[in-house]
């Protein structure tokens, strides 16, 4: 009985890799895109919908003793002060920021999880899929952050001086033939360490979640397209939270960093010491009620349009290693 055992579960490990690799017929190229695009359109549509709620946690993070009213009171003193236009600052570079990450991140982590299968076996990659998901998470968010640096950077220094520049073409030469390539990076360390355990807690706390739900509340084979979007929902809304706990220091940090230039001589390093030491562990977490409803209401925004539009362009099937 054990042979047999062995022998169909191999069976099934062989026609569940194919399922995985040629879903609809599609493969490579043609899979990933969708993948890609789809990661693309739900991360910019989200991030770009919240940017008033960003330009108020972000205002909250740098100015905590003018921005001291919690969310709804950030909403009214930014509108008092600078009208309601203002809540739309850095919204060019979030949209477009956000759509190159979001394919990055989205497509990377389908395309990545493939490797591990590839590499270590269908079964293998089902019994250790925690490792997997943290892995592929990593990996994908990685090259995701190259391609969004630049322009949260951007984003950043026009939340946090609103004169500087009249939107994202501007802001981006400017700080360019100002300060250098370098500028647009000087966060990078930051946002590696803010992004890279986001995005790893996002996708890992998703997963699980969504595997309990259709292990104990609904069978994933008849349900309907809009079961699935209200799971994706409400597994996204949970992963969001625990993402953005963790990240949270992080993410005051990158606010920190990227409000102004450094001194001449001062290295990225040195610069996030100091601020680390100014801020201390409360300070860290200035902000944080803003961002739980900004983080979790995108997350759960995002795996909802993701698995949607995967529909609508045939991306389905993707690489489900879940039991």
């Amino acid at each position: 009985m054990a042979g047999v055992s062995t022998g169909s579960t191999k069976v099934d490990a062989v026609v569940q890799n194919i399922a995985a690799n040629t879903p609809e017929k599609l493969s490579g190229f043609a899979l990933y895109s969708r993948f890609a695009f789809a990661g693309a359109v739900c991360c910019s549509v989200t991030h770009g919908g919240l940017t008033p709620v960003d330009v108020v946690k972000t205002r909250i993070q740098l100015e905590p003793v003018t921005y001291n009213r919690g969310l709804i009171g950030g909403f009214r003193q930014v509108i008092a002060s600078e009208g309601a236009g203002a809540l739309l600052t850095g919204a060019g570079p979030t949209f477009a920021g956000y759509f190159l990450q979001g394919a990055f991140k989205f497509g990377g982590y389908e395309f990545f999880k493939q490797q591990c299968i590839t590499t270590f076996g269908y079964d293998a990659a089902v019994n250790n899929r925690t490792a997997v998901y943290l892995a592929s998470a990593a990996a994908a968010e990685f090259f995701a952050d190259i391609a969004l640096c630049p322009l949260e950077a951007t984003r950043i220094r026009l939340v946090s001086q609103p004169t500087f520049a009249t939107g994202l073409i501007s802001g981006f030469s400017k700080i360019y033939s100002q300060e250098g390539l370098g500028a647009f990076y000087s966060g990078f360390g930051p946002i590696l360490f803010k992004q890279v355990p986001y995005t790893m807690a996002k996708f890992v706390v998703y997963e699980k979640a969504a595997e309990a739900i259709y292990d104990n509340f609904v069978d994933k084979v008849t349900a309907t397209d809009g079961t699935k979007t209200v799971v994706n929902l409400g597994s996204g809304l949970i992963a969001g939270f625990a993402a953005a706990i963790i990240s949270q220091p992080a993410d005051t940090m990158l606010s920190k960093i990227n409000k102004t230039k450094g001194l001449p001589g001062e290295g990225t390093m040195s610069r996030l010491v100091k601020i680390a030491g100014e801020l201390g562990l409360r300070g860290s977490f200035t902000g944080l009620p803003a961002r739980l409803f900004m983080v979790g209401t995108l997350t759960a925004g995002q795996f909802a349009i993701y698995g949607d539009i995967k529909r609508v362009i045939g991306a389905t099937g993707g690489v489900e290693i879940a039991k």
